[in-house]
This record gives C-alpha cells, structure tokens and sequence, in this order.
C-alpha cells in the first residue's frame, strides 16, 4: 500500500514540473515584443531577427536586417528583400534583391520557379519536412505567377504572349550570361508545344499574381514589359499558412485551411446539403425549404406509429388532434404503408439477408485470396520455381519486428532482416493487390528465372492472406543514386569504378534482353534500381514494371506508359517514332549511363549556363566542337573512359528506337579499347517534330508545361525508391 502511494506521489510531482515548465515557456514566449528592420515594424512569432531572445519565433522563419533592409535568406540560394508581412492572410511579400523599381533595365538574380518549392509543403501540418514556405493558400490558386525570359534567334511575331524587351536596353552581358538575338518575357507557364523553335529559356522569374492575374487567362497577352517590370517591383507573396495551422489546431484531425473569403484558418467540415423534392442539390435553399421538409417528416413518423397500431389491434391511434403543426395526407398515407407492411416485411427478410449477404462476403472474400494463392502455387509449379515459402511470422522473427526500414516508394515498404543462417536480407513488404496478384506473378516471374551477377538474386517470398512479401540478398552499400549525384554524406567514386559499374549495369541488362529463354524488359532503369554490394557490384533490381515476351518479339504491345519520367523511352509516348521493343531499355540505360558519366541529373533547371539546361544536348555541343568535357580532377585515361560513356550515351539516347544499338552491342561498345574508334552519333532530340496524342490508357497528360519540365528533376524515383542502408 506504501508503495502504491509512493508511486502516486511520484506521477503528482512529475505533473506539477511539467506545469511549471509550461507555464515558464508560455511567459517567456509572452515576453517576446515585435522587432523593427527599416520599415518592416511587426517581424513577430513565428518570424525573428537574427538577433533576437532564442525563444522568440523560429529559427526556420529567421530573418537578417543587413543596412536598415530586411532580408529573407537562404530562399532556394536566393536572397530577396522583405517588402512586408501580412498576418492576416499569412503571406510574406518578396522582392528579388537585383530588381530596381525605378530601373527597368534591371533584371533578376535568382531562378525561381513553384518547382523549387518542395512535395513536402503539401505533408501534414506539424511534421518535421514541412517547408517553410509554401508557393499556394490551399484550396486558392498560387499567389505568385512566373515571368520566363526567352532567347530568340528570330523574332516571333506570332504570338502576342511573347513580349518585346528590346526597346528597354536589357543587358544580359553584366550577369556574366551574353545573349545574341531577342530576348522576349512571357508571363505563366509555357506549354512545350507553344515554345517557339528559335527560342531556348534564359530565366524563371516571379511576380505577383494578384498584378498580373492568376489562373489560365492569357494576361500576357496585353502587357508590354514596363507593365511586367512593374509587377515585379511591386513583389511577389510566398505563404506561411500551414505553419499558422500548427497554432491553430482542429479537433479529430479536422484538416485546417485558410479561407480566402473570410480571410481566416478555419477546420474544414463538410456542410450538409438540402434534401429538394429532385434529390441532393447543394444550391437549394435551406432557410426556405427546410421548415417543410421537417412537418413531411414529422408527418411521415406519424403514419408509421398509426399504421404499427393498426397491426397490433390498438385501434387507429387518431392523435391527430395532438399536433399543432398542418399535417399532409400524402405522408401520413405513406406513413401508414411503411409502418404496416414495409417494416414488418423487412423485419422478417432483412436478418435472413444480412447472414446470407455476410455469408458470401467471407465466401467471396475466401475464395479470392485462395484463387491468388492458387495463381502463384500453378505459375512455381509451372516454371519449376522453387524459391523458399517463408510464413508471416517468419519475416517478423527476420525483421524483428519490422523495426528497421530501408525504404519506401509505391510497391510498399522494404525492411532488413537477417536469416537463421546469419545471411543479411531485403524484404519487400508490397501493397494492395491488384488484377488477381499479377503484380506479385510479375516480379516472381521474371526474378524467379534470373541466374546472373548484375541481377539482384531472388530468395524467397511471402503469402498469406493479404499480405505478399518478396525477399532478396541484401545490398549494404544501397542504390547507386547517392553515388553519382551530390548528396550530403555520400562518398565519391572513382571515376574507374563508375565505368565498372556501367559496364556491369549494361551486361546485366542484355542478360535481361538475350540470355534467357523469355526476353525481358525492365521499363525502370534508373538510379535507385541499380543496387551495390559490398564491394560495389552493381545488381539490377524492382522487376514491378517488368514484362515478359518471347525472343521472336521485336514489338510489344503496350496498353499504358511505365517508369519514371525522365528516364522513359519517347516511343512510350508518341506513336510516330517506332514501335515498344526492348530498346525503350537502351534508351533508360543511356540516360543512365549520361547521369553517371556527367555525375549530374540530365535535366537541371538551376543551370548557370542556360545551355546547359538538358545535358546530353550540351555535351553533344561540346564534341561537337571539338572541346572537352571539363569534370574536376581526371586523369587522361578517365576523361578517355569518361567520353567513351557519353558517347555510348548518346547513341542509346537516339529519338527512334531504330537508330539504337542493342544491348549486346552497348557491352562491346564499353569494353572497345580504342575511344577514338567509336563513332558520333546524330544530335539527339528532345521531342519529335510532330506530336502525337497519347492512348487513352496512358497515365501520362498530353500536355506539359514549362513548370513541369522544370519539376520532373526533383521528382525521378516517381514509381519506387529501392533500399538503401
């Protein structure tokens, strides 16, 4: 009994610390008084100086007050001059630091586009990755609109969206960035088949969108460039309004938004609509028609309790004198047909339909998994696959307890474990099943069959009811992606591991192409599917996508898109090139092989040099002209290595799948001693000359914008994010 009290005293006092410590944050927070840059007079919670108490604001929304002028940096590398902070719509305007009100000839210093704004922002509210600033107020339209500078050989007389800059004397020379021709501003995004020929993007600016207008109209179209100067120096509005959330909680995880209308955080609940005699219509009018939809109701009731009166022999139950409200017939008519022969019918049948409905819900439920099931023990039984059965609770023992993940991406989640015989393993936990388990046949098919050294070995799998596991030999050393692109943490290699390892990649792949008695293709070659072992052997892995055809197959059919934009074949999507056939690999490989050779993602929207905006063009350029490809510290024999990888690169980046090598050839081509004895290839292209629509089963939309070119950089493991320690 002491010791019962002893505890409670215990928790009592740890209570009361906890008070405490509270009540002294909340004070000190309290204490916390707005600071004052120039003329920015209200920088309070959650923005702060650099200079202010610890406890007052965040340090995420810290701000430097550098010659009486606030500044918001780092912004995407960027700094930009605070013009104000409004608290009541939760937005922070913006001005470029190289913008000159009264300058028009001035111009901005840093690229911003919505797509440096990370996925993150649209996270939960209070999670640790939440960007600071977001480039929309959900559920409104962006508050700032982009203003991309375009360089023309000719000019374009076209198009009314293209504003002239010339007469304004813009001088792209003192940014260290000569430009020769026209050079024209076009406000909104830019649709790649609205891009002129002769022009190529010079720049992505902001400005704001309640000056120029937001939405899909064509403002552009009526603007000359002192009105486009102008809405740049009036600035542009970034939001903050998913960290005003966090201050504003809504209870049982109501999500909380900001309405425009009522210019306030408001918890998002769903208002009912109005029952009209027509059915559900959101715009009927509540005050109008609801007074009579309750007497139809309150009628209705009451022909059920005199019809349920009738059955039981107690008369009519004439309480009509009760009620003080206009009773209609018609309801009470229905009423009493409910009340003494619907109900009671449905009494009776609906308990027999309930069983017999949940009956076969088990039935079916049952004899869907056993049919899953079943595909899988005839598809081993069938291709004399006997890889290990491991149970469930097997791969919780593995795993103990699912603790470690490696990894997540679209499939599911990928954990460590370790088998009884002490051999490290990767176990793919996938997700929801879909067309009978196919999803599952289709890895286990095609890795099930594999025996090769640049392929990730298979050793067993999971199912029992819903869940289905894939388990395979452990790469410690992760995917290749944070080797060949900077990443913090991440150590270097040598350039004649790299080669190694592109050699590996590719003999794995014509492995994949040739050397079984199924050709397969892989339609996901890319960074994170290129697994490493201890000693840096490159594995090909995720055989989600893969697909299985015979030999004989020079084309395949396809019904939709696969993989992951910027590493699919263009045939995937236009038909007027070529057909699907295993060079939609080569063409992943080779964008592959020009990241790994360059150490560089192909599509950087960040470039200093705008040429440099698409990659392999640029290097394409650069032999062209007989110069070489500057890449820190390499020796003689690796910058040989290095222009034998981007011109294997470029003749598997070729438009038309014809014009390909195979990949049998690729391998010859790497382990070719002489570099000099490799031809150059034709320049290759970014789209064909003519567009072609998509089949109506493609995931992919027609149409892409110059934010979305400038997007998919930052969003290449779109399917799958293989493991990585």
């Amino acid at each position: 009994m002491r010791k019962g009290k002893g505890l409670w005293w215990s928790l009592c006092q740890i209570l009361v610390l906890l008070t405490l410590l509270y009540g002294v944050s909340c004070k000190a927070e309290a204490n916390c008084v707005a600071s004052r840059c120039g003329v920015i007079a209200n920088i309070s919670h959650p923005f702060r100086l650099r200079n202010d108490p610890s406890q007052c604001g965040e340090s995420r929304f810290e701000l430097t007050c550098k010659d009486n002028t606030t500044l918001l940096l780092p912004l995407y590398s960027g700094t930009y001059r605070v013009l104000g902070i409004n608290y009541d719509n939760f937005t922070v305007r913006l001005i470029d630091t190289g913008i000159q009100p009264r300058n028009i000839s001035s111009l901005p210093r840093y690229f911003l586009s919505r797509s440096n704004f990370s996925d993150s922002y649209d996270s939960e509210i209070g999670s640790d990755d939440i960007d600071p600033y977001g480039p929309t107020q959900y559920p409104d339209e962006a508050v700032f609109r982009h203003v991309i500078y375009l360089n023309c050989s000719d000019p374009v007389r076209d198009d009314a969206r293209y504003v002239d800059t010339s007469p304004y004397g813009l001088n792209w020379d003192e940014r260290g960035d000569s430009s020769k021709g026209f050079v024209y501003a076009v406000v909104g995004d830019l649709a790649v088949k609205d891009l002129k020929p002769q022009c190529r993007l010079k720049f992505v600016a902001t400005a704001s969108s309640s000056w120029l207008g937001s939405g899909d109209e064509r403002h552009g179209a009526s603007l000359s460039y002192g009105d486009i100067h102008e809405a740049m120096s009036f600035g542009f509005e970034v939001s903050w309004w998913k960290r005003a959330c966090v201050d504003h909680p809504c209870p049982f995880q109501i999500a909380c938004v900001y309405n425009s209308d009522a210019g306030s955080l408001q918890c998002l609940v769903d208002e009912p609509s109005c029952l009209s005699p027509m059915g559900i219509n959101d715009e009927w009018d509540c005050g109008r028609y609801m007074p009579k939809l309750r007497i139809f109701a309150e009628d209705y009731i009451y022909g059920i309790y005199k019809g349920l009166h009738q059955i039981l022999g107690e008369g009519t139950y004439d309480h009509y004198t009760d009620y003080d409200f206009s009773l209609t017939q018609f309801a009470i008519n229905l009423g009493v047909v409910t009340g003494r022969f619907i109900i009671p019918y449905m009494m009776v049948r609906v308990p027999f339909g309930f069983i017999f409905l949940a009956a076969l819900l088990i039935y079916t439920c049952r004899r869907r998994h056993l049919s899953v099931y079943e595909n899988i023990e005839d598809f081993l039984q069938l291709h004399n696959l006997i890889p290990i059965r491991y149970s469930y609770k097997e791969l919780k023992t593995m795993t103990k307890g699912f603790k470690n993940k490696l990894g997540q991406g679209g499939f599911g989640k990928v954990y460590k474990g370790k088998l009884s015989s002490g051999l490290d393993v990767a176990i793919k936990m996938l997700g929801k099943s879909e067309a009978n388990g196919q999803d599952f046949i289709s890895e286990v098919a095609t890795i099930g069959r594999i025996h090769h050294f640049n392929v990730v070995r298979f050793v067993g799998f999971c199912v029992e009811g819903r869940k289905r596991a894939l388990v395979y030999e452990f790469m410690p050393n992760g995917s290749l992606d944070k080797y060949i692109f900077s990443k913090e943490g991440s150590v270097p290699l040598s350039y004649e591991k790299i080669y190694e390892i592109s050699l590996g990649v590719a003999r794995g792949i014509a492995y994949l192409h040739h050397g079984c008695d199924m050709q397969i293709l892989h339609f996901d070659i890319k960074p994170h599917n290129i697994l490493l072992d201890e000693n840096f052997t490159p594995k090909v892995s995720d055989f989600g996508l893969a697909r299985l055809y015979p030999i004989d197959d020079s084309i395949v059919t396809m019904t939709a898109a696969r993989g992951t934009i910027g590493y699919m074949a263009p045939e995937l999507f236009y038909k007027n090139i070529g057909g699907v056939s295993y060079k939609a690999d080569v063409y992943s490989f080779g964008m592959l092989l020009m990241e790994m050779a360059g150490r560089r993602r192909n599509l950087n929207p960040h470039a200093e040099d705008s040429s440099q905006l698409y990659f392999p063009l640029w290097v394409y350029d650069q032999f062209n002209e007989e110069k070489d490809i500057e890449i820190e510290d390499l020796t003689k024999e690796e910058k040989d290595l290095a222009r034998k990888m981007f011109i294997v690169a470029l003749w598997c980046i070729q438009m038309k799948p014809i014009d390909r090598p195979s990949m049998k050839r690729v391998v010859e081509m790497l382990e070719a001693d002489d570099v000099e004895s490799l031809e150059m290839p034709p320049k290759p292209s970014l789209y064909p000359n003519e567009i072609v629509a998509v089949d109506n089963g493609s995931s992919l939309n027609q149409t892409t914008t110059s934010s979305d070119i400038m997007h998919s950089s930052n969003n290449l493991g779109e399917f799958t994010d293989d493991y990585e320690e």
